[in-house]
């Protein structure tokens, strides 16, 4: 751009020295390169610290990889490459009938866990039963054994009752006090196994449950519905391919319709003049002659070239010796650039800052002047 005001300056001195029929000798020839190295140089200065240009301009979008959540074998694909498509339509499916089959078999042993519940009920009162006639059987066993014991004490050697019948009833209440125990162990076996709740469900049904909720979803999952407004392009899934759900190979790229910038890559010390709300034009490659007006969104506060990851490899010197350009990026005014070009066109950008306004005039008229290059170079 400096040089098309380079050459439009001696455009006009040849006019200027042909049509006023100005001699050329020591004087006017050293006269006019030293007042075009003045007035060009100053202009240009001015020109680009106050109203920064950038050849290195490009629309920016976001694209989202489709990856299915299950993996199978894509039965249809139902959206169609570069037709607009809305939030929730269809992409593609996969071959449900795994997927069916695992949920019918958490069906069924969700089924079979919900009647066991009555059955541990059921079990928990046969074992408290149980219980309660060991414990009758203890008492009883307990009482004959303290009255022969205490026959025994008081006959002595002319008692009714031997040492041999008074072991007898010893043993027969030690086991029925073993039988109670034995009891009262079943019967809380069965009441923790019947208490065991999970929010007031039964664990084994809960557990179930939400396989059968996993079952669901993975049954879900094999629909595969778009996230958003946008289209699909470059598509080159069909069916049988196998889908897997790997984030690093991606089925199909979706371009989700949204708002969308112009990215421009500027000196740094263009960074003194640079401030959101900015007036500025876009000129496109494919859009000889066309001025697309609009506002700096915003200058991204980091530059890739000063980035450092922990990788356990030394930073070599030849990093630091790329600078980097800032990026600052442009909201179209119209959607012009978006609906008549495709994304990630080319171009180029202008900013006029609030200082030396008279100065943008010439960086609007070299930008057109840009522009009308494109017929040439397109």
């Amino acid at each position: 751009m400096d040089l098309l005001l380079i050459l439009t300056y001696a455009s006009i001195c040849i006019a200027i020295f042909k049509i006023f029929k100005i001699p050329l000798n020591k004087w006017t020839v050293p006269t006019a390169i030293l007042g075009g190295v003045v007035l060009v140089g100053t202009l240009v200065l001015l020109m680009n610290y106050n109203h920064p240009y950038s050849p290195f301009a490009k629309e920016v979008f976001i694209s989202v990889p489709i990856n299915p959540a299950v993996r199978g074998v894509v039965k249809e694909v139902n959206v169609k490459p570069n037709v607009p498509v809305k939030k929730g339509d269809v992409l593609f499916k996969i071959n449900p009938t795994p997927f069916e089959a695992v949920v019918m078999q958490k069906r069924a042993a969700l089924a079979a866990a919900e009647m066991e519940v009555p059955q541990l009920e059921a079990s928990w009162k046969t074992a408290q039963a149980t219980m309660r006639q060991a414990k009758s059987n203890r008492d009883r066993t307990k009482s004959a054994y303290e009255r022969y014991e205490e026959g025994r004490k008081r006959g002595g050697v002319n008692s009714p009752f031997s040492e041999l019948e008074l072991d007898n009833r010893r043993q027969l209440y030690i086991s029925a006090q073993a039988q109670l125990t034995a009891a009262e162990s079943e019967e809380r076996r069965f009441r923790l196994a019947y208490e065991s709740n999970v929010d007031g469900v039964n664990t084994k049904v809960a557990g179930i449950q939400a396989e059968l909720d996993k079952a669901l979803f993975d049954l879900e999952q094999t629909v595969v519905l778009a996230p958003s407004d946008g289209m699909v392009t470059q598509m080159a899934l069909r069916p049988g391919i196998i889908a897997v759900p790997m984030p690093l190979r991606s089925l199909m790229s979706f371009i989700p319709d949204e708002e969308r910038y112009m990215a421009g890559a500027f000196r740094q010390n263009s960074l003194l003049r640079l401030e959101a709300g900015d007036e500025a034009e876009v000129i496109l490659d494919g859009a000889p002659g066309q001025v697309f007006k609009g506002k700096v969104a915003k200058v991204l506060p980091a530059m890739a070239e000063g980035e450092i990851q922990s990788t356990g490899s030394l930073i070599p010197s030849s990093m630091l010796m790329q600078p980097g350009r800032v990026v600052v990026l442009i909201k179209v005014d119209d959607d012009a650039i978006k609906h008549g070009f495709p994304a990630g066109a080319a171009g180029q950008i202008a900013i006029y800052t609030e200082h030396f306004h008279h100065v943008a005039v010439m960086r609007k008229v070299l930008l057109r002047m840009q522009g009308w290059l494109n017929y040439l170079f397109h």
